[in-house]
């Protein structure tokens, strides 16, 4: 029974094994409409939670800010005044090492003491002065030269700059030197001590005075908090304040977290002080980064925490902090706000059973429409393949897809392709091998006939010069001798077509070759009711060919325009030019020539006409290509024909053409 059923399988065309495989399986569309209306369905509750909960993130995030700006101002009122005290004391300090300048160098100018001993007690006088914790006074000239300096003494700082990129030594050397007598400068600027163990740049401020007598810049600087009273008391608010901020839960799990600009966490339930800079997301996203450039907005990345199966969506409302310059972030899990969008899901399930009907009827139409779309291009191919086992190497499969039946349609039409030239090519041979053939043939055939033709024609011309045209046998002497000549003529085309000469090329004036050829063939009999008109372009350059054999096509072509025009025939010969090629085109209004005899029309022996012996174009297409051109042929049956034949400017592989030519 089971060897049975498999036999009715295969026996099945392909619609019909389409259909029994994939009908058992009509019920699946049920649950993708099932499934199409649940995303809608489930897409709604998650847009209005997800609404829900990005409110309460970005309320969560700007009341962190409001704390944190709370905390700023409350100290950073104090912070301006305790400055302006700071600058009064750093005056007070710079007045004092100013006296203590002055005073060495009065004595110096009692001439108590040199100058040298003067500015040595100078120097060590002013390293004693200090201020606040690393506070201290220095001295520096008007070269940047530190003349005293608690760690730096006889470096040059000229070219010194601040956090900033600024070059503060050299503004405060040029605003010293420019300020009136007496008068104390300040200068406030972002310096980071290495020495001193700074992770971030502190606000430092000098005060200074400029000593003309000696050259001397006398500057006391210090770090601005280190003159804080309360600094402890700031510290231990602002402990209080993150205890206050890790305490806030978003959610179940979600939290809030602070982070500066280079992913530092400044304030973390877990991991407070880590660098997470470098964090990647379950897709390998550095979400981290992509904060710290945009400063401002959402961001949703999937992440596994410890003891999670799989990695959960999290959800992140971050700002820009400027004063400290740090990031806020409030996040959490989507899943924990979605509770209803799950109810939804479940109610959505128990309505897709009424769905079954109407949707298993139209998967099982669907499945018939589309049986027929995969079946029908196969049918196609098997039609096409019938004709080419015929002998049609001509037709081609249609490709309308790119899928592997349309890669199978290309796949066959190349075969085709390449056994129809390899078709063209084996007809070439096969030609070649009786052009060879007729060659040798020829050369016997015109010795062995032409003597005797000779003979006839030399007789019948004797015989004719004795007669009288009245007399009776007289017309059968004329017409031996006609059709002794034109058996003479069949035999020398016969020989020039199968031993054609080459060319010998010279520089030749086309134009006043064609006027010599149009002037000849106009006197011909088959001319006198056509008329022959001239268009030629101005300045075509002069080429080079062989005139006779460019003689013998022109008047080939001429005289075949003739025959196939009835009284009042017009025949234009025209030449164009381009950058590769001279044309010379022959357009006649003739009777035109039927489609099906176009691609024989160049072959030998091939003739529409009674006395014609096809050889004519063959040899007009032979000589043509021994030129390196080419000869193309339009015709319309009741319109006319139009030839055109290009002659290359230059014939530069001449000669390695008649090498490789097998009929030279």
């Amino acid at each position: 029974m089971t060897h049975r059923r498999f036999n009715f399988f295969h026996n099945l065309k392909l619609r019909g094994k389409i259909l029994c495989l994939v009908l058992p399986l009509v019920i699946l569309p049920i649950f993708m409409v099932g499934g199409v209306v649940g995303i809608l369905a489930t897409q709604q509750a998650h847009r209005g939670i997800t609404q829900t909960s990005e409110a309460d993130l970005d309320h969560m995030a700007k009341f962190t800010i409001d704390l944190l700006d709370s905390h700023y101002q409350q100290f950073e009122v104090y912070k301006q005044d305790r400055q302006q005290v700071i600058r009064k004391e750093l005056a007070t300090l710079t007045g004092l090492a100013y006296s203590l300048v002055e005073t060495q160098y009065l004595q110096q100018q009692n001439g108590e003491i040199t100058l040298k001993v003067a500015q040595a007690q100078a120097r060590k006088s002013l390293k004693k002065i200090s201020f606040g914790e690393s506070g201290y006074t220095y001295v520096l000239n008007s070269s940047g030269d530190l003349l005293v300096h608690v760690t730096r003494e006889g470096e040059n700082i000229f070219n010194e700059q601040d956090e900033n990129g600024h070059y503060f030594i050299r503004s405060l050397i040029q605003t010293a030197l420019q300020a009136p007598p007496g008068q104390i400068l300040f200068s406030i600027y972002p310096w980071r001590n290495e020495a001193l163990g700074d992770r971030f740049p502190r606000k430092k401020i000098v005060a200074y005075r400029y000593f003309p007598e000696w050259g001397w810049i006398i500057a006391t600087g210090g770090y601005v908090e280190e003159t804080y009273e309360d600094e402890e008391f700031e510290k231990q608010s602002l402990a209080n304040l993150k205890i206050k901020i890790k305490s806030k839960r978003v959610g179940r799990t979600g939290y809030i977290y602070c982070m500066d600009r280079q992913g530092t966490l400044t304030i973390h339930p877990d991991a407070e002080g880590q660098n997470v800079a470098n964090s990647r997301d379950s897709d390998g996203h550095y979400f981290i980064r992509e904060m710290s450039q945009k400063k401002n907005g959402w961001i949703r990345y999937p992440w596994k925490n410890v003891g999670d199966a799989k990695p959960r969506m999290k959800i992140v409302r971050y700002h820009y902090y400027k004063p400290w310059d740090w990031i806020i972030a409030v996040g959490s899990y989507e899943d924990e706000f979605f509770h209803e969008a799950n109810v939804i899901k479940w109610r959505i399930l128990a309505n897709m059973a009424i769905l079954l009907l109407f949707v298993g009827t139209l998967s099982v139409i669907l499945l018939l429409i589309a049986s027929r779309i995969l079946t029908e291009p196969i049918h196609n191919m098997i039609a096409v393949i019938r004709q080419v086992m015929k002998g049609g190497l001509d037709q081609r499969m249609p490709v309308n897809s790119n899928d592997e039946l349309g890669e199978l349609a290309i796949a066959f039409n190349k075969m085709t392709s390449r056994l129809e030239r390899n078709h063209e090519i084996e007809a070439s041979l096969a030609q070649q091998g009786k052009m060879a053939s007729l060659g040798i043939l020829s050369s016997g055939v015109a010795h062995e006939i032409n003597n005797p033709l000779s003979v006839i024609l030399g007789y019948a011309s004797y015989l004719e010069g004795k007669m009288e045209p009245n007399e009776p046998y007289y017309n059968f002497i004329h017409e031996i001798k006609r059709e002794s000549k034109r058996c003479k003529k069949i035999v020398q085309d016969l020989l020039s077509y199968a031993r054609t000469p080459k060319p010998t090329l010279a520089e030749t004036d086309i134009h006043e070759l064609l006027h010599q050829i149009i002037d000849f063939a106009a006197n011909h009999t088959d001319m006198h009711h056509v008329t022959v008109l001239k268009e030629f372009a101005p300045e075509l350059p002069r080429i080079q060919v062989d005139g006779d054999q460019i003689r013998q096509v022109a008047i080939n072509l001429i005289l075949n325009a003739g025959t196939a025009m009835s009284e009042g025939g017009r025949l234009i010969v025209r030449t164009t030019y381009d950058d590769s090629y001279v044309n010379i085109i022959f357009d006649d209004n003739g009777i035109g020539i039927p489609e099906e005899n176009l691609d024989k029309i160049f072959e030998p022996f091939f003739t529409t006409r009674s006395k014609g012996t096809g050889l004519g174009l063959a040899i007009t297409k032979q000589i043509i290509e021994q030129h390196q051109g080419q000869i193309i042929l339009d015709s319309k049956v009741g319109e006319g024909t139009t030839i055109t034949v290009q002659l290359p400017v230059t014939q530069e592989n001449y000669l390695d053409a008649f090498e490789t030519d097998p009929t030279g």
